[in-house]
């Protein structure tokens, strides 16, 4: 096989791999989005803000089971007003929590809205039951089996110590069942979004009571999700040496019967980590003691308005003698997955691996370091736009050996180029001489014919290294660069087909094709950088590699039109890099740049024809 078929073969497997990514990747989520965003649509003309968790019994000491649903629908504002309340205020979040059933189910987020726009609402995180999309965490205590003492309840309405809960003010709940137990609830949080809830019970009676703590996360009916394969959206946790454990909420209700109608997953006598339910760009989850075995569960029951989803955690039994007082700690995070604060609670509070909460992805190694050295020169210039490009000027000048090797070999194929044209024509008719004669050239001058590919194969992981850093990091969200570039998470939001707005027309709004069409100047510039770049080279002298290369430029150009801007803007930036340093070592080893005899080539051809 000669070099340029070697070449074309590997160009030929590229794209395929492209094509399919991008279809795996883009194409594939974006039907199921649809499909999911109209599931959730005929949820919500009956959803009435499904069953309510209710620890009211066990089998076995399982974990709490569901009660009823509401009836009826109302509003999230009307849903509030139906328990009194304790209000919480932290500089990151808002809201409050009911004194009925203590749920934790009112909070949003003070920094981050929907859009961009500094006037849109802020993002809701938890809601509560008979509200459109209820989501709620509630602790408390389950009895054992058999047992028939009387535990708080989601109907239990609580008695406060203050109206008020502030990183300074934790409030007190108190509630007496009247059969020799006293319930007592301090709930404290801190100043981003973790809240610490400590559970205790004194048995003022004659008998000896043995309970068990239990936290959960709850969510009824299915939410609206990205649908990106490449992002877990859904119930997650890291359940003791089982680890990360992520559960699609579709892939949930096919799992097997646990009890009665209930489907999940269970983890028994697991210690360390935590349990609960995340978003892109948000989650709650449940954080039990680090140091005392829990089962932990993932399940789903069928509810009169839609599924309702639960992450929850049971612990082991606690016996509390007559006239004594037993206590547990469990925390809750309901907030904003932001870099620097989930690290701190993992290593402040000893979280096993709860950084897991945001999805790294497979490249754990290379993501997660790329974001940390993104957000370093974030933090000195202000822009992460500006970072991205320094930083890919870095990730240049790192494998600049690899590359440079790899130019070097590329410009030595240029200059026996004469070389080989004569080897194929002297040995135009044997084909296996041919190939002799060219392998050992190669190995006389040198030269590696595959070697134009590494600049290519090695910024693929970096490239989805980077695409998972700006899709799933909350820092990325909104984050502007220059000009009309407002979100850098977001893809260009302009568009050549209504000339870059002064026409007032959305392509978008097209049916069926209407993304293709969204090909904003970010998508361009990149297509223009990668076409000078395969300008630096030889035109093959085969067409069907010369048609192929020639419209890849094209293809590349409208893939990329819908990845994030910031992704756009790193590969145009990359592209111009390496054009840099290919015409510096060509120059160097004495090699003829193309570019402009190429160039001259291409546009005198198409006159011509």
């Amino acid at each position: 096989m000669t070099g340029d078929n070697k070449n074309l073969l590997f160009a030929i497997v590229l794209s395929v791999i492209v094509l399919i990514g991008w279809n795996y990747f883009y194409g594939v989520p974006q039907m199921e989005q649809q499909r999911r965003e109209a599931q959730q649509q005929s949820l919500q003309q009956g959803e009435a803000g499904s069953t309510a968790p209710v620890p009211s019994g066990t089998n076995g000491a399982g974990a709490p089971t569901a009660g009823t649903a509401p009836a009826v629908v109302v509003t999230r504002d009307e849903a509030l007003a139906q328990a009194p309340r304790v209000v919480i205020d932290t500089p990151k979040i808002a809201g409050s929590f009911s004194l009925r059933g203590a749920r934790i189910d009112d909070i949003s987020l003070k920094a981050y809205r929907e859009t961009v726009d500094p006037r849109s609402p802020n993002i809701v995180l938890l809601s509560p039951a008979g509200s459109p999309h209820p989501y709620y965490a509630e602790f408390g205590w389950v009895t054992g089996a058999g047992a028939s003492v009387k535990v708080p309840d989601a109907n239990t309405v609580w008695t406060a110590d203050r109206d008020r809960l502030t990183p300074s003010e934790p409030v007190t709940l108190t509630f007496d069942n009247g059969e020799g137990l006293v319930f007592r609830r301090q709930i404290a949080v801190d100043d981003d979004a973790m809240f610490t809830i400590k559970d205790s019970v004194e048995n003022t009676g004659g008998e000896p009571v043995t309970l068990h703590p239990f936290g959960l996360v709850s969510r009824h009916g299915v939410p609206a999700t990205q649908g990106f394969y490449i992002l877990h959206e859904g119930l997650i946790g890291v359940l003791g040496d089982d680890g990360l454990k992520e559960v699609s909420y579709s892939g949930l209700e096919k799992d097997p019967v646990l009890v009665g109608d209930m489907r999940g997953q269970v983890y028994k006598g697991v210690t360390g980590g935590f349990i609960g339910i995340t978003d892109k760009y948000w989650a709650a989850a449940v954080v039990p003691n680090q140091d005392q075995p829990y089962d932990g569960r993932f399940s789903v029951s069928p509810g009169a308005h839609g599924p309702r989803f639960q992450s929850d955690m049971l612990g082991g039994p606690q016996t509390v003698a007559p006239g004594a007082t037993t206590e547990v700690t469990t925390r809750l995070f309901a907030g904003a997955k932001e870099v620097a604060a989930i690290d701190h609670y993992e290593q402040a509070l000893g979280i096993k691996r709860f950084d897991l909460l945001i999805d790294w992805g497979w490249f754990y190694f290379i993501t997660k370091p790329l974001f940390r050295v993104i957000d370093f020169f974030f933090k000195m210039f202000g822009n992460f736009g500006v970072a991205i490009l320094i930083v890919t000027v870095i990730i240049k000048a790192i494998f600049f050996p690899l590359a440079n090797r790899s130019y070097v070999s590329m410009a030595k194929m240029k200059a026996v180029q004469p070389e080989m044209m004569a080897i194929r024509d002297r040995y135009a008719d044997d084909k296996m001489k041919q190939q002799q004669a060219l392998m050992e050239l190669y190995k006389k001058e040198k030269i590696n014919p595959l070697a134009g590919c590494w600049p290519i194969l090695i910024q693929i992981p970096v490239f989805f290294a980077l695409y998972k850093v700006l899709f799933v990091t909350i820092e990325m969200r909104h984050a502007p660069f220059f000009g009309w570039i407002r979100d850098l998470a977001a893809p260009d939001p302009t568009t050549v087909f209504n000339l870059f707005g002064l026409i007032p027309w959305d392509p978008s709004q097209v049916p069926v094709i209407g993304h293709f069409l969204m090909l904003g100047v970010w998508p361009i510039i990149m297509g223009f950088t990668m076409f000078v770049q395969m300008k630096m080279n030889p035109e093959p002298t085969d067409p069907i590699q010369k048609t192929m290369f020639a419209w890849m430029p094209v293809i590349f150009t409208f893939m990329l039109a819908s990845f994030p801007a910031g992704l756009v803007i790193y590969w145009s930036w990359n592209n111009l890099l390496s054009v840099l340093q290919q015409g510096f070592i060509m120059r160097k080893n004495g090699v003829k740049i193309e570019l402009w005899g190429n160039l001259r080539n291409t546009f005198s051809g198409r006159a011509k024809a």
